[in-house]
């Protein structure tokens, strides 16, 4: 029921209209809108202030949806059990580590601009804080609190949380390795964590941090996270990475039989495996195709479809192996799609090895070189370097001299076909699943590309991303790990949850139909004295826009008024 009530303030009365209803037997105000005193209504019903003088467009639908998996996951509480709030705080450590995950979800910046992205947004109508509060100086002093113990028994909790509120299948995880260039000065000693080493963005020139990653097979959610220095091969972090996996695992579901655990060749070594073996759990993991040339001769004849309607055009043959000191079962697959790949790229790479060869002849064949026999060859060994070309190709060098030496070369079309044969489109699938069917071992092996699709996400500058990162002591860098993490669950979780739903969508795709969704506040006033009249509305939205409004609950956080 709607009535106009007055409330006297200040000596003056206003008015509201209000709707009551009972609740729990009592009548109570449900909700209630501000009309203005007697003079503005009826400035308002003359025309007087009809229309708006000004608008202002906040971001809504974004955050919004970010911010309900946050509060679902109750992530500002699990902090602050974790981390008490200090007294001189503007908020609770738990409020600046949520509000520092959604802005990498839906806008990466740095903590200096974040007051002013913060203020662009409809986030200040439903999260109060005090004037001051978003200051960059204020993240910094939060994130002080923070210590490498306080971090993982934080994310122990919400892996839990994130697990039984969504239902997550734990039966298959996925484990990755990545790092990420930063822009560290190399005098800082405060950040041993960031180091040089291989850098995956190819950025040679900077310190990098490197992240292991563990996601579920079930959406690429991530369960586990492992910061290490830049400058240590991904092999050597693998160990640490299962002991914590296994930690979290029982913690999670008990036993770890029902567990498989996929990653890529590059974590294979005697020690990683027989760390493997020793833990109970399933793997599947490969084998590099030339290392096993038993295996690559078995005739094509006994190849077998692994799946028709699942994979066409994938073939395969069930083996054993012997490899990193155990006997397990190998499937040698043979695809269609990689071997036309693989051909196209090895032509491609032999056409420009001919053209270097070709332009290395014609400058000797002018006597056109000072360099002595040596380096030529030197060179003739760089252009055939690339992976194969070796094995086609026949390079002659002739002379002693510089002006004397000449230069032929031959490809070998029967050793192109061999190769092509014995090689492209094969691949060798290790595990120790002895019954499960071809189709399921290759569906858990090619699910690496969900934390693959993680890594790329986190290195996205636009959103649910890494950088910037603008820290530079190692407890900072593995806060700022921590969230965007976080953020990635998140991102991933909503994706996951919009894909149930029937909404196949990226997480880029999904982040801008809800971007889409804002908040447009008219601004009325009547010339008097005051501050002006705000009437929020929430833009129009398309035929998705609205199914994701309605899926992610948004109405909990549209404007009443």
């Amino acid at each position: 029921m709607a009535s106009i009530v007055g409330k006297r303030i200040g000596g003056k009365t206003y008015y509201y209209l209000v709707e009551s209803a009972r609740v729990e037997g009592k009548p109570r105000i449900v909700s209630q809108q501000y009309l203005g005193s007697a003079e503005e209504i009826v400035a308002k019903l003359a025309g007087a202030a009809g229309a708006p003088v000004r608008t202002q467009h906040k971001a809504f639908g974004d955050l919004a949806a970010v911010w309900g998996v946050l509060q679902r996951l109750d992530v500002a509480a699990v902090i602050d059990a974790a981390v008490p709030r200090y007294p001189s705080a503007a908020a609770s450590v738990g409020t600046y580590l949520a509000l520092a995950t959604a802005n990498r979800v839906v806008a990466p910046c740095s903590k200096l601009a974040f007051a002013d992205w913060w203020a662009a947004t409809a986030g200040p109508r439903w999260l109060k804080l005090p004037d001051g509060a978003v200051d960059h100086r204020r993240f910094w002093e939060a994130m002080d609190r923070l210590g490498e113990t306080d971090l993982k028994s934080i994310e122990t909790e919400i892996g839990r949380r994130v697990v039984t509120e969504y239902g997550l299948d734990l039966s298959g995880l996925v484990l990755d390795m990545t790092n990420f260039a930063t822009f560290i000065d190399s005098a800082n000693e405060r950040a041993p964590i960031a180091q040089r080493g291989k850098a995956k963005q190819k950025r040679t020139d900077l310190r990098l941090v490197g992240l292991g990653l563990v996601v579920t097979r079930d959406g690429a959610v991530p369960l586990l996270a492992h910061a290490y220095p830049g400058d240590r091969p991904d092999v050597t972090q693998f160990t640490t990475v299962v002991d914590d996996l296994m930690a979290r695992y029982r913690d999670l579901s008990g036993g770890v039989d029902t567990l498989t655990l996929v990653y890529d060749a590059g974590q294979n070594s005697t020690d990683n495996h027989t760390r493997i073996e020793a833990s109970g759990i399933g793997f599947v993991g490969s084998l590099p195709p030339s290392d096993h040339p038993d295996l690559l001769a078995i005739a094509r004849s006994r190849y077998r479809s692994v799946d028709a309607d699942r994979f066409p055009g994938l073939t395969h043959v069930d083996a054993t192996v012997a490899a990193l000191g155990v006997t397990r079962r190998a499937i040698l697959t043979h695809s269609k799609t990689l071997h036309a790949a693989q051909s196209r790229g090895f032509d491609q790479t032999l056409a420009k090895a001919q053209q270097r060869l070709t332009a290395l002849a014609e400058r000797l064949a002018r006597g056109n070189t000072r360099r002595p026999r040596t380096a030529v060859q030197a060179e003739i060994a760089t252009i055939c370097k690339p992976r194969w070309v070796g094995e086609v190709m026949t390079v002659t060098l002739t002379g002693d001299q510089p002006t004397d030496l000449r230069l032929s070369f031959t490809v070998d079309a029967a050793a192109r076909r061999g190769l092509e044969s014995r090689l492209f489109g094969k691949r060798i699938l290790f595990t120790n699943r002895d019954t499960w069917p071809a189709a399921e071992v290759v569906a858990a092996y090619r699910s690496q590309a969900e934390a693959e699709s993680g890594f790329r996400q986190l290195k996205d500058p636009h959103v649910v991303s890494f950088s910037p990162m603008h820290h530079w002591t190692d407890q900072k860098i593995r806060v700022h790990v921590f969230y965007c993490v976080l953020a990635l669950t998140i991102a991933h979780l909503m994706r996951r949850q919009a894909e149930h739903a029937g909404l196949h969508l990226s997480v880029r795709e999904l982040l801008g139909e809800l971007s889409g969704i804002g908040e447009t506040v008219l601004l009325y006033h009547d010339g008097g004295p005051g501050r002006p009249r705000a009437q929020r509305l929430i833009t129009d939205m398309n035929p998705t826009q609205r199914a994701l409004y309605d899926l992610y609950g948004l109405d909990r956080y549209a404007p009443t008024r």
